[in-house]
């Protein structure tokens, strides 16, 4: 029950639903799914270089190899479900939508922010209310994009009809309750898993619990440290023109220590550095630089795969 993804960040595979239960400055970057230039991707460029004598980017990485194959998610037994508290049209249009740009503050933290999460990964096919707790009031709503890419967010927790998920806002941990009745949700494994060793300045990918590749890499520097937790790859970001990485991984989560940066909302993220004696240091604004080799895999993962921050 698995099918090839089409496109290396954007997994398709279809899967039935339960039915129960720093940021691094230069220029203006374009998203790989070819709509335009995000202003997000100014921030998280400019953020991790501010300060620093950024060397001559590198070439871009090769093409990456076939996408990953994803599992479709399991059937859950039949058990009762709580309803959803309907929510009328003119309530739904003032609920803030939870993208990294969104403050949330009615939104539950996450229960266990160290646990590791089984790969479940979910897809709202339209833009879907996030509820405080099954049954419980409505707080936000999920769009299907983000930073014009498709959303995926990691599931944490299931209950029948409903599946807990990360968010991308503020505040970092933020998660939310999705209804998984009446269809609208796609729900698949990825087999990856991204660790970030803070402490040790390295990186770690796994591939069905087989490690994959692992390098020493930049995090932090004591006064805008990176920040810890599990999170999740959000999106996808090539700048163009080329600038000192080819390609930055947004991720789920934000600075601690930083509100804004350049304008921007401070989103962390996993980018390249052409400059190898960055890596084991702890010198950037929350952004993780990585080496070609690891933004090189880090570039087939699927968007929604789950990040561990230790």
């Amino acid at each position: 029950m698995t099918k090839r993804l089409t496109t290396p960040m954007a997994p398709l595979t279809p899967a039935a639903p339960p039915a129960a239960s720093r940021p691094s400055r230069p220029r203006s970057p374009r998203l790989l799914v070819r709509l335009g230039a995000v202003p997000l991707c100014a921030h998280l460029i400019s953020s991790c270089a501010a300060g620093t004598s950024v060397p001559t980017a590198p070439p871009a990485p090769p093409p990456a190899p076939p996408a990953p194959h994803l599992s479709a998610a399991p059937r859950e037994p039949a058990a009762e479900v709580v309803a959803p508290v309907p929510v009328p049209a003119a309530r739904l249009t003032r609920l803030p939508a939870a993208t990294t740009y969104a403050t949330l503050r009615r939104v539950p933290r996450d229960p266990d922010p160290f646990r590791p999460v089984d790969g479940l990964i979910v897809h709202p096919r339209r833009d879907r209310v996030v509820y405080a707790r099954p049954g419980g009031p409505p707080v936000a709503v999920l769009p299907r994009t983000q930073l014009s890419g498709p959303t995926w967010v990691p599931v944490v927790e299931r209950l029948p009809g409903w599946d807990r998920v990360l968010l991308p806002s503020r505040p970092n941990r933020s998660t939310g309750w999705l209804h998984t009745g009446g269809g609208g949700l796609r729900v698949v494994r990825s087999p990856y898993r991204v660790e970030v060793e803070v402490r040790a300045r390295r990186l770690t990918v796994f591939e069905d619990d087989r490690e994959a590749g692992s390098w020493p890499v930049a995090v932090g520097a004591p006064g805008t440290p990176t920040p810890r937790g599990r999170t999740f790859l959000l999106a996808s970001l090539a700048p163009v023109p080329a600038t000192y990485s080819p390609l930055f991984l947004a991720l789920g989560a934000h600075s601690g220590t930083l509100r804004t940066f350049a304008g921007g909302p401070g989103t962390i993220a996993l980018h390249g550095w052409p400059d190898r004696a960055t890596f084991g240091r702890a010198v950037s604004h929350g952004c993780v630089r990585v080496p070609p080799a690891a933004l090189r895999l880090l570039s087939r993962i699927p968007l929604g795969s789950p990040v561990m921050i230790t």
